[in-house]
């Protein structure tokens, strides 16, 4: 007796792209794109898809997560210090207090449980797309994205003549981290002054990180480790609880703009 239903592999074929399709119709025009699924894109688009709003995180990769897969060093355990802790606990991330505000938790069970949150709030992932450009409208104002298939840069130019396609959304999200992807589009028409990062300082880095993530073009807030490529903040290194508040910062910040807008 077979273990497993019978299909046609025709079924299987025209399961993944119907499906997909749909994903991919749903959400031209969006409300949110969110670039990158690092630490801060997760938590801003479970925060604002579990609100009701059409979010959508490109992720150039094949897996979410970024760096937040491992805690430095090649090491699997991270740390966040307080009171970013209290985010690993919304998720049920377990986590173990190392020192007095420093906690330490194992870094895929943390991805694992942010993608899993962010899903489950309703954001669309699509994976293996680059962000090429940005759509602009009156006053150079942001108003979606310029993507492709993310393995078109790694073709020999001879043949990678392959038009992107674009998104319109309301509000873009740069969690491309130190790389500022979508900032750096901004900046090379004159439009947005990149200072580059800053060195590693802990202590500063965190909070400079949450207090300056915000709208640094109209219709573009740059969260995350994008915030430090923007204004010159120190890096923070293997320490990942300013990247995930200022993902909750960001998507705060983009709820008001929405409602404002609306």
């Amino acid at each position: 007796m077979a273990l497993f239903a019978p299909v046609q592999e025709s079924d299987i074929t025209r399961a993944i792209i119907e499906r997909s399709m749909k994903d991919l119709l749903a959400m031209t025009p969006t409300d949110v794109v969110i670039v990158g699924g690092g630490p801060s894109g997760l938590v801003a688009a479970r925060d604002l898809a579990s609100q009701g709003v059409r979010t959508v995180i490109f992720e150039a990769n094949n897996y979410l997560g970024g760096g937040f897969w491992l805690g430095g060093y090649l090491f699997s355990h991270l740390t966040v210090r307080a009171p970013a802790h209290e985010m690993l606990a919304e998720v049920g991330v377990p986590y173990e207090e190392y020192a007095p505000g420093l906690y330490t938790a194992l870094a895929p069970h943390c991805v694992a449980k942010f993608i899993g949150a962010a899903c489950d709030a309703g954001a669309i992932v699509i994976g293996m797309t680059m962000v090429d450009d940005v759509c602009v409208r009156q006053d150079n104002r942001v108003a979606g994205v310029v993507i492709n298939w993310n393995p078109v840069r790694y073709l020999p130019k001879a043949i990678a003549a392959i038009d992107p396609v674009s998104v319109e959304c309301r509000l873009v999200i740069d969690c491309t981290g130190h790389d500022a992807r979508v900032c750096q589009c901004l900046a090379h028409r004159g439009l947005l002054e990149l200072k580059g990062m800053g060195g590693m300082w802990v202590n500063e880095s965190e909070d400079a990180i949450v207090e300056q993530t915000g709208e640094v073009h109209p219709g573009l807030i740059a969260a995350g480790m994008a915030v430090s490529t923007v204004y010159g903040v120190p890096r923070m290194g293997p320490t990942f609880g300013g990247m995930l508040l200022s993902g909750r910062r960001a998507a705060q910040l983009a709820m008001g703009i929405l409602e404002r807008d609306a």
